[in-house]
């Protein structure tokens, strides 16, 4: 059997190379890319929660400048590459030294190489060299295994590893966030029309974890009713009472205006009502309104945005722009002062054929040319290209915001909507979202969104009015941090 067969990857068998098959020199390799899973994974097996690999906010004040795997994660793939491929089954472990010359990073690519250095035959013990070089040809650990090589040949079918999921503590990640924005202050709030135990339930929840002060914009006699029903205490809110749902809407726009609100918060009423309300009114400002939902996801490892997903349903190029000043604005309200902004399209190419990359390409030149500030802007990039340093990297892509996108512009609402449900319902992501774009922030809510996304979206748009309200005033504004929008670094927990 020659070294190639016995080094490819058997999808069917596992096989072993015994003791008296092994020469000086042999060797076996594996490659593996990092993921934000593996480290959460790795993290949750062994119970090291260092920060350095699971609180990104921490990591990025460290000397390296961002979440690093675990060591023994790489030694780890050792391990594998010894246990499968050379010697393969029925190898024993004796001993192992081990060098860390270099931090490996999501997205890096390691190749893990063993060789035989020496072979003991009186006692079937191989010495192997052992490297993790990464994609860019840096040693990132080295080191020395000593194995009792097997002198049977053992050949079974390969093993089904269990599927493994890892999930966001939403709980804790809440508390963090509500640690986060609790020293700016309660933001006074205009809820439109909360006439239902869902919409009435989140007011309150948002008030009594701090964030907000509620005027409840709707009949009054129906908004007691919903409390005594729901069993829900509103004795202390103001209410501004008017006969139905378009009345609210038309008076919640009236406060904001007169500055007796910083922020509107849909209720019970359709999306539409309410933002017609605010489109009809000064509220709306030269630059074209859109939603951004934050979010979080076990799979990568920084929180981002995501939009237009929520209003605009295809948006023209100038209107773009303005989605894209947005989501910038609302970077820079959380601290981030120079975030990455990926413009998707399907693929990372210029299509005249496909007008979501003609746009892309004109977004990149307008920031180019100072029409676009405070960001670095990079498009078209195909998601995988935006998310992945792995697969930007396969497809020769050279970019500062492949594989690192703080923002992912989408090109239409249908994309957007699907991605962002995607991601929260299949992917495990942790969100919240608002309105930005008007003179205030505009929190809309869904009756499917959980308590965290509802009171996490309140948060979000407190940083937002307080952003805006201290750079209106020249004064700096406090760095929050992206991540505290949705969540605190995952914590992984497994289900097999």
């Amino acid at each position: 059997m020659d070294s190639n067969t016995l080094e490819r990857d058997d999808l069917e068998v596992i096989r072993n190379r015994t003791f008296d098959e092994i020469a000086i020199g042999d060797r076996a390799s594996i490659e593996r890319t990092l993921t934000a899973a593996d480290i959460q994974l790795f993290a949750a097996m062994s119970g090291d929660v260092n920060s350095q690999h699971i609180d990104f906010e921490f990591a990025a004040s460290t000397r390296f400048h961002g979440v690093i795997a675990h060591g023994m994660w790489g030694a780890a793939l050792i391990s594998a590459v010894l246990g499968t491929r050379l010697p393969g089954p029925g190898t024993i472990y004796l001993s192992q030294t081990l060098k860390f010359h270099a931090p490996v990073r999501v997205g890096d690519t390691l190749t893990i190489v063993v060789a035989v250095t020496s072979k003991d035959e009186a006692k079937h013990r191989l010495a192997l060299d052992c490297r993790c070089t990464n994609q860019e040809g840096v040693a990132v650990i080295s080191g020395e295994a000593t194995v009792l090589a097997p002198t049977e040949r053992i050949e079974r079918p390969r093993g089904t590893l269990p599927q493994v999921r890892i999930s966001l503590s939403h709980g804790n990640d809440l508390v963090r966030l509500l640690q986060f924005v609790r020293p700016l202050g309660r933001i006074k709030i205009a809820v439109v029309h909360p006439c239902d135990a869902v919409s009435l339930s989140a007011v309150v929840d948002a008030h009594a974890a701090g964030l907000i002060d509620p005027v409840l914009v709707g009949p009054r006699a129906r908004l007691e009713a919903v409390a005594q029903q729901s069993s829900l205490k509103i004795d202390g809110f103001a209410i501004e009472d008017v006969p139905h749902s378009h009345a609210a809407a038309a008076r919640a726009v009236e406060l904001a205006l007169n500055g007796s609100v910083e922020a509107l918060m849909k209720g019970s009423l359709h999306t539409d009502e309410l933002m017609g309300a605010v489109v009809a009114s000064p509220l709306r400002t030269d630059r074209r309104m859109s939603h951004c939902f934050l979010m979080q996801t076990p799979a990568y490892p920084r929180p981002f945005i995501i939009t237009d997903a929520a209003i605009n349903i295809a948006p023209t190029l100038k209107e773009k722009a303005d989605i894209v000043r947005n989501a910038i604005d609302l970077a820079h309200a959380f601290g981030l002062a120079r975030p990455r902004v990926a413009i998707l399209a399907a693929v990372e190419t210029v299509n005249p054929h496909m007008p979501a990359t003609l746009d892309a390409a004109a977004l990149c030149k307008m920031a180019d040319r100072g029409q676009i500030t405070g960001a670095i802007v990079d498009g078209p990039l195909a998601f995988d290209n935006a998310v992945s340093a792995a697969a930007a990297r396969t497809k020769g892509i050279v970019s500062a915001v492949a594989g690192a996108a703080d923002i992912l512009v989408v090109p239409d609402l249908e994309s957007g909507n699907m991605l962002a449900k995607q991601l929260e319902y299949l992917g495990g992501a942790a969100s919240a979202g608002i309105v930005v774009g008007a003179r205030v922030p505009i929190v809309l809510t869904s009756r499917a969104d959980p308590r965290e996304a509802r009171i996490a979206s309140c948060a979000a748009a407190l940083v937002a009015a307080r952003g805006a309200r201290l750079a209106g005033h020249g004064a700096q504004v406090p760095t929050i941090g992206l991540a505290a929008a949705v969540a605190s670094p995952p914590k992984a927990t497994a289900e097999l």
